[in-house]
């Protein structure tokens, strides 16, 4: 099957609020797996990335306390803040790429610094030019991969609005895979073996990435909006902007205040897990509380595919819900998830004993769902509305909630030790359902743009 694509003129584009749509439209391409081949090849992209990135991130504060010898708050505070910039580079990296170079550009510079960064990790000396080689990378890098595939598909097919969520798939088996192999290697033979294993992943990655170019959408070049075209009259295009703009921010917005809650996952539920869970399975044996951890990605791996199954059969009769009220949904869904833990609590508050370790499963089991109604759906609604010659940049401004929504949820947490565990958890209930709420105010305004993307 032919692979080729086609220019449309500019002018003649589709418009939605004043701006041209796509100026480019793909044609056909073959497939694996029921998709373009092209989403493969961003998936394990994307999968090595993340799992350079989080066995890396594994062995961080291990490295600096028991090798470097670093004072435990001066280590996490160290960690605190890289963890930080992965959300903040990408929105500078984002303009970068879309005002200066090409993604295809800026996937392989950032990768190759990313990686160098991995490498530099197993020198002392270097610790933090390696975190700060890694963070540049990383801005470089993540938004321009997945800015690449709302244009693997036609405008109408039907699973382009779940590519988003296959490609989520590949984040989170990275993020699983990679405490498992890194983290044992670098505990069990050296800090050292495990940083070099992350940049060998990282290597991976970038060879991966160019491997399967030619079914990657071509650039379409750097700052697209900066061409002059009398077919459209620059008031209308900026005006058009505007608008667009302003829909993203207000859903930035909704999303921090989401993340303020879901945060909470890594954080004080993690506590939770540690001093009021009942972890015992047998006489001699208790689930390590990072085995909780562990089990997110793998219900994201095994729910994906049972969602996107749904929501492209719901897409080829015309009733899929729009990508907004998806989001809706995931809000509602983590706020129930948080209800259900409380009211656990509560429970062991007036009674006494500890909770069983199969309402934790069950309440990462219910907040996964939920939290792929939203993450990866906003992520692609982010792709889709994203101004022409501006999807790195729109797509950055996503991974921004994610640094504003830690700090919000380090905030917080903060409550942890002055209230009950009961009342922190329906505390954080309510503050997803403020963010379904804040996202209900969207809905239309969004989902009206969505169909004319």
């Amino acid at each position: 099957m032919d692979c080729s694509w086609r220019s449309k003129d500019f002018g003649a584009a589709r418009q939605v609020d004043g701006l041209p749509n796509n100026a480019l439209e793909p044609v056909a391409k073959p497939e694996w797996f029921g998709q373009p081949r092209g989403l493969t090849i961003l998936f394990l992209t994307e999968m090595w990335d993340q799992f350079s990135f989080f066995g890396m991130r594994a062995l961080l504060v291990l490295y600096m306390t028991k090798h470097l010898l670093m004072a435990q708050s001066k280590a996490s505070w160290i960690y605190g803040v890289y963890a930080a910039t992965f959300y903040l580079t990408p929105v500078f990296g984002g303009i970068i790429t879309d005002r200066w170079l090409t993604r295809r550009a800026s996937v392989i510079l950032g990768g190759v610094i990313m990686a160098a960064g991995h490498f530099m990790m197993a020198s002392e000396d270097l610790l933090f030019v390696a975190l700060a080689a890694i963070t540049i990378g990383n801005g470089l890098f993540l938004p321009s991969l997945p800015s690449q595939i709302d244009s693997l598909y036609a405008h109408d097919d039907p699973r382009r609005k779940s590519a988003f969520n296959i490609y989520y798939v590949g984040i989170n088996l990275g993020a699983f895979i990679a405490p498992i192999v890194i983290g044992t290697v670098g505990e069990a033979y050296g800090f050292h073996w495990g940083f070099t294993i992350a940049g060998l992943g990282m290597m991976i990655a970038l060879i991966t990435y160019v491997a399967g170019r030619q079914y990657l959408p071509p650039d379409p070049g750097p700052a697209l909006l900066n061409r002059n075209d009398s077919a459209i009259a620059p008031q209308v295009v900026r005006a058009g902007l505007i608008r667009r703009s302003v829909l993203l921010i207000s859903i930035v917005g909704a999303v921090v205040v989401f993340r303020g809650a879901y945060e909470q996952l890594g954080n004080t539920v993690s506590l939770w897990a540690d001093q009021s869970v009942d972890r015992t399975i047998a006489s001699t044996m208790s689930i390590p509380v990072t085995w909780f951890q562990a089990m997110n990605p793998l219900m994201v791996f095994l729910f994906t595919p049972v969602l996107v199954a749904r929501w492209t059969q719901l897409a080829a009769r015309d009733r899929e819900p729009s990508s907004i009220f998806k989001m809706v949904i995931g809000a509602t869904i983590v706020a129930l998830a948080y209800f259900m833990i409380a009211a656990a609590a509560f429970w062991t508050q007036r009674y006494g004993g500890s909770v069983s370790w199969a309402w934790m499963a069950l309440f990462i089991i219910v907040m996964t769902v939920g939290e792929l109604y939203i993450l990866p759906v906003g992520l692609g609604l982010f792709g889709r509305l994203a101004p022409p010659g501006l999807t790195a940049t729109a797509i950055a401004s996503w991974y921004f909630a994610g640094f504003f929504g830690n700090l919000l949820a380090g905030w917080l947490g903060t409550l942890w030790s002055t209230l009950s565990h009961g009342a922190f958890f329906a505390l954080m209930g309510g503050v997803a359902m403020v963010a379904a709420g804040l996202l209900v105010l969207l809905v239309s305004k969004v989902s009206r743009a969505e169909r004319r993307t």
